[in-house]
């Protein structure tokens, strides 16, 4: 499965290069995903490369993956080597937090890839919709964006009935 974040959060559209690509499979025992994006330099979190809280007020690219009963994955990486995987139940209602993932990331000019594999455990049961977010810049130059729009005043990645259709196969 794949997910091209190709627009802001709120739905305009992007120039080609801003583009970035999300692909994910499902094996017997875990969930490989790929990131490919465009490298903005963001600066670095204060901490070696791994697992970081707060990834998300860095340079970042995520995933988001709903199940049964409002259950959902978040997995946040870096082009840096950091990562966040956060287990949910409604909407912000952490269940599960400083979970551990393998993850490996690279820049390469102005463009960088990553990929994550995780333990088929932490994904909610019956996965069926998924939304890919990049998040880059700093202060009012912040750039929030999406593979499905996510409509309203400001950026919410957490509005889970804006979620499209995914599915995981091997």
């Amino acid at each position: 499965m794949k997910l091209e974040v190709t627009q802001t959060w709120d739905g305009v559209p992007l120039e080609e290069d801003a583009h970035a690509c999300v692909k994910f499979r499902l094996t017997e025992d875990a969930l490989t995903i790929e990131v490919e994006a465009p490298f903005f330099g963001d600066p670095a979190p204060k901490h070696p490369a791994g697992r970081v809280d707060q990834l998300w007020e860095h340079e970042v690219v995520e995933l988001f993956l709903l199940g049964d009963g409002e259950r959902y994955l978040e997995v946040e990486m870096g082009p840096l080597g950091h990562y966040l995987v956060l287990q949910l139940c409604g909407t912000r209602r952490v269940e599960r937090q400083a979970l551990l993932m393998e993850y490996h990331a690279t820049i390469e000019g102005d463009r960088w890839r990553g990929t994550a594999r995780l333990p088929k455990s932490f994904l909610p049961d019956n996965p069926t919709r998924g939304n890919a977010y990049a998040v880059h810049g700093r202060d009012s130059e912040r750039q929030y964006l999406a593979a499905f729009p996510v409509p309203g005043d400001l950026p919410d990645f957490h509005r889970l009935e804006c979620f499209g259709p995914v599915t995981l196969s091997s």
